[in-house]
């Protein structure tokens, strides 16, 4: 059986999330909807002084995050809650970027919607916002290979990202200098990384 993170390239489009986070020394960067926490060890393993905040609602990854963590001798914060509550977790305009992977596409528009602008809050002024999710669809074949996201996260949720709603859900939340900088072909359709910065 072939591993999803293979059919995901989940490597290639974590590494160019990261990338485009571009963490630096005394950074605090915030990983929302950490999940297992791979992005957020990552992030740490990329740069060990910058401070990474994961943050998730759900106590059994978080509980799988601290231990691949502790395995990995990584210092990450991990906190218990959602998405739209960052402020209270890291402080208002504290955060110098935030980061989320495969979060909004499974979400209903009023949370994508919320969580935005709970993520703009989070950020200082000119803070870096890097999100990774399945964005536009733009060909057959990708629309094919994206059933078997809606299969999984449903229809109803998951057609706004396919149609491309993140970039034009930014601004409204309050981001400028708004761009897809990466696209990444998959078996499950195609995965784009959206760069932001807050206005």
């Amino acid at each position: 059986m072939i591993p999803s993170s293979c059919l995901t390239r989940e490597r290639l489009w974590r590494a160019l999330t990261v990338m485009h986070v571009a963490p630096r020394p005394d950074d605090l960067i915030v990983d929302v909807g950490c999940g297992t926490g791979s992005t957020a060890l990552l992030l740490h393993r990329t740069e060990p002084r910058a401070r990474v905040v994961a943050v998730d609602p759900d106590r059994e990854v978080l509980a799988i995050a601290r231990r691949k963590a502790e395995a990995a001798g990584a210092t990450v914060r991990w906190e218990t809650g959602m998405g739209h509550a960052l402020p209270e977790i890291v402080g208002p305009g504290a955060a110098d970027a935030v980061v989320s992977t495969l979060v909004l596409h499974q979400c209903p528009m009023t949370t994508k919607r919320a969580v935005l602008s709970s993520m703009h809050a989070a950020l200082r002024p000119g803070g870096r916002l890097v999100i990774a999710d399945y964005g536009l669809q733009r060909t057959l074949l990708m629309r094919l290979g994206f059933r078997l996201v809606q299969f999984a996260d449903g229809i109803e949720d998951t057609r706004p990202n396919a149609e491309g709603v993140l970039p034009a859900l930014m601004p409204e939340a309050g981001f400028r200098e708004v761009r897809e900088a990466e696209v990444v072909s998959t078996v499950t359709g195609s995965i784009s990384v959206y760069a932001a910065s807050r206005g």
